[in-house]
């Protein structure tokens, strides 16, 4: 394990951090809110110095394996348990372990929230929270690869680590150049979103802290309501820019690289469409019969498409209390909590392709038990998925069911509601946001006990990372120098 790489991967998470966070000192003058400006200058100041202090470049620049799944852990850890501070300091979110959740569900793209009254907080809060979003939706490592120089196979160890899906692969020889292209992309969508919404007549704040949620598929808004108070066209804007931004980046690498066949050859984007419009299609049918306030087709087809949006990328925004839609409706949401968007979006959850490859191996071994004698492999996209994808796949979902089953049982002691712990766990373990029941859209999760929202924390952390570097820390092993 090189430590002294860790260290200084460690150095330019704090220092970039610190750089961030002036963006809400900017704010803050904007709206004249002088009372918090301390508070933020003083965590700026700490970041860049102790980012400083450890920023010695080691002779070793090397990061192998399980030292970027490290790395990519504690980066997060630590970036989290600093991005939480100026919440603290300025006394909006006074306990630590509060403070810590609302960042870590930002910083994750969660989206859950401990704050009863969200319109009561700063802008200068408010913009850091949905800010946060933004920067962990594509991943800071992902960033920081374009300046960092590290040697070999290291960036792509970090990559590796960082991005959610089954596998990363490069667009182009460089890791430094796919780390740049994905951030062009994203960059590029996200002001495309901005402009569209800024046309549409969103006030300038809500169209940033708003964008940036749908970017990173987080789903922190600025307003008690969500998005319920925007307009109609505002709000199919925002359900088409959740969809967007659930797509696998390679997707959008192929078009931008006049390579439509291959882009629309991909499987995993083309379920992903499906899954949205069947399940629109279900939603939109049921509640428009038994709820007869959504009186137009219209008003229904929307309520259902941005919900099912919202979910399915793990956003969390929400224009309508869901928990009041009939049963059906409401387990197909939860479905979709578990399934996630595409690998090698911006969304959370299990992603389409593992969903795909999972679904392509029942096949294959139900055939073979029929056909004993038969050789069959499983394809997607036409190409072979290798035995080494299969196994991990396997593994991963051995696991995540695992840390869900745990999960739901230790916050149980809570005394909730089984609907209330179930899907307060699939909406920080999928990096959704809301639940059901008494962490519905209507409710946050601040009656939890500190103890069940460190689990939480944890939850929200692993599914972000796609569990393993997480897990890893716990390993001892892992911390020897060897």
């Amino acid at each position: 394990m090189n430590f002294p790489m860790i260290r200084y991967v460690t150095s330019w998470i704090l220092r970039i951090e610190g750089l961030l966070l002036c963006s809400s000192v900017i704010i803050a003058l904007i709206y004249h809110e002088y009372a918090v400006m301390p508070a933020y200058f003083i965590v700026i100041a700490g970041c860049e110095g102790v980012g400083f202090l450890l920023s010695k470049k080691p002779e070793d620049s090397r990061i192998y394996q399980k030292g970027g799944y490290i790395s990519v852990a504690l980066a997060w850890i630590v970036m989290s348990a600093v991005g939480a501070l100026p919440f603290v300091l300025t006394g909006e979110i006074p306990h630590y372990i509060n403070a810590v959740f609302e960042i870590v569900s930002g910083f994750t793209t969660t989206g859950s929230s401990i704050l009863k009254d969200v319109e009561a907080v700063s802008h200068a809060s408010l913009f850091w929270r949905s800010f946060s979003h933004w920067i962990g939706g594509m991943g800071v490592l992902v960033f920081i690869l374009m300046f960092i120089p590290v040697k070999g196979g290291s960036q792509m160890n970090l990559m590796r680590a960082e991005s959610p899906g089954p596998d990363v692969s490069k667009f182009v020889p460089r890791v430094h150049n796919t780390a740049s292209i994905l951030y062009k992309i994203y960059i590029g969508m996200t002001l495309g979103m901005i402009a569209c919404l800024l046309v549409a007549g969103m006030p300038w704040f809500d169209t940033l802290c708003i964008t940036f949620g749908s970017a990173g598929t987080g789903g922190f808004g600025v307003l008690n309501s969500s998005c319920a108070s925007y307009t109609a066209v505002q709000q199919w804007i925002i359900t088409i820019g959740m969809m967007a931004f659930g797509v696998n980046f390679s997707f959008y690498f192929l078009l931008l690289y006049k390579r439509p066949k291959e882009a629309f050859k991909m499987e995993e984007v083309r379920a992903y469409i499906l899954i949205i419009l069947a399940s629109v299609a279900m939603i939109t049918a049921q509640i428009m019969i038994k709820r007869p306030h959504y009186t137009h087709f219209e008003h229904a087809l929307r309520a259902a498409a941005f919900q099912v949006s919202s979910i399915i990328t793990t956003t969390g925004f929400s224009t309508t209390n869901f928990d009041l839609w009939p049963s059906f409706s409401k387990w197909i949401l939860v479905l979709l909590m578990i399934c996630g968007a595409c690998a090698g979006s911006t969304g959370g959850g299990m992603k389409v392709s593992r969903i795909l490859v999972l679904l392509k191996t029942l096949k294959k071994e139900l055939f073979q038990i029929v056909h004993p004698r038969s050789v069959r492999k499983v394809m997607l996209d036409g190409e072979t998925v290798e035995h080494s994808v299969l196994r991990s796949i396997n593994v991963f979902t051995a696991v995540y069911f695992l840390i869900f089953g745990l999960s739901v049982l230790i916050i149980s002691l809570d005394g909730f509601s089984m609907e209330t712990n179930f899907t307060a766990v699939a909406a920080t373990l999928n990096n959704i946001g809301p639940g059901l029941a008494g962490v519905g859209p209507a409710s946050n999760f601040s009656a939890y006990s500190g103890f069940s929202k460190l689990v939480l924390i944890f939850d929200m952390l692993a599914g972000r990372l796609e569990i393993f570097p997480m897990l890893l820390l716990f390993v001892p092993s892992v911390w020897h120098r060897s």
